[in-house]
């Protein structure tokens, strides 16, 4: 997982420009080239990593539903249909619904009884839900200062109007 993290020691790394303070000036062109070069970037990044982990946290919530559905309904078995890939559909029967496999990530599946299951997603919707909690933290901070720079630039500018005339 990328974290942007340390914006101006990574700008002339990732986009070869000198960044305002190491220019050694806080020009509006400068404040400017770093708000769209280096935290518009950062922002786009967060809201995709958030994205991705909103995704994985409703997968797992849905899981969670359905082990619940089983659980409470199908004590004796139910009947279903699976993916067999490209969308086309097989119907099934599960005469002993008291295991159940689950993707516990790069693709490995680990057989647990439901109840097992049911720990086993509660614990990893709660740790998606901290990073999750951790990117949109980061990314509130990415936005406010995007908005102090943008006050500075707004503000440099009228310094350099008034001083015009």
């Amino acid at each position: 997982m990328f974290s942007p993290g340390k914006t101006r020691e990574n700008l002339r790394e990732r986009t070869g420009k000198m960044t305002p303070e190491s220019q050694g000036r806080l020009e509006p062109g400068n404040i400017e080239s770093f708000v769209n070069d280096c935290l518009r970037e950062d922002l786009k990044i967060y809201n995709e990593q958030l994205n991705r982990l909103n995704g994985e946290i409703m997968e797992y919530v849905q899981l969670k539903n359905m082990i619940e559905n089983v659980q409470e309904n199908a004590t004796d078995g139910f009947k279903t249909q699976i993916n067999v890939g490209g969308n086309f559909f097989m119907k099934a029967k599960a005469d002993s619904p008291d295991r159940i496999l689950v993707d516990v990530g790069l693709c490995h599946f680990v057989e647990f009884r439901l109840d097992e299951a049911l720990r086993f997603v509660d614990m990893k919707i709660n740790v998606l839900t901290k990073q999750a909690d951790v990117i949109r933290d980061k990314s509130i901070e990415t936005r406010a200062n995007i908005k102090l720079a943008l006050l500075v630039i707004g503000d440099a500018n009228k310094l350099h109007d008034s001083v015009e005339r």
